[in-house]
């Protein structure tokens, strides 16, 4: 904010920012805050793992996630427990590949996660496979630092 000393007189036609400046710095915040959970869909931390190799999410891949509550999620999107198997129906008939990729809460009890394995097993699915993360020295997790 300077002042500017001219001589004569005129219109001063510089644009007034401060206002502007001051709404995008809300939006910036709200964003910060709102990004992080639309990002992860649920939160839940699988077991540990040694794995061979990585297997990052692709597009089509579908995931069954369970978090600690046992609340299921369908592709990071909430569903209710008991339309699980219909979901899963829906989405396994007449489809070749039927792997579904579950990841469950490490402190889930097992039942909560074989009911589930069992519901998908009835609604078409070929394949479960569990994700887990990889485990601090594992040999694959020290090849890929490589």
């Amino acid at each position: 904010m300077g002042v500017s000393v001219k001589t004569g007189g005129g219109v001063n036609s510089e644009p007034n920012v401060v206002p502007m400046i001051d709404v995008m710095l809300v939006l910036l915040v709200i964003f910060m805050v709102v990004t992080p959970a639309l990002a992860s869909g649920f939160s839940a931390e699988p077991p540990a793992g040694v794995n061979l190799k990585s297997h990052p999410e692709e597009e089509f891949d579908q995931i069954l996630g369970i978090d600690r509550y046992g609340q299921y999620f369908l592709n990071k999107k909430k569903i209710d427990n008991a339309t699980l198997g219909d979901s899963l129906t829906t989405i396994y008939t007449g489809r070749e590949d039927a792997i579904l990729y579950l990841k469950a809460h490490r402190e889930l009890p097992y039942e909560v996660v074989q009911q589930a394995w069992n519901v998908a097993s009835r609604s078409g699915v070929r394949v479960v496979a569990a994700i887990t993360d990889q485990a601090s020295g594992a040999p694959a997790a020290e090849a890929e630092k490589e």
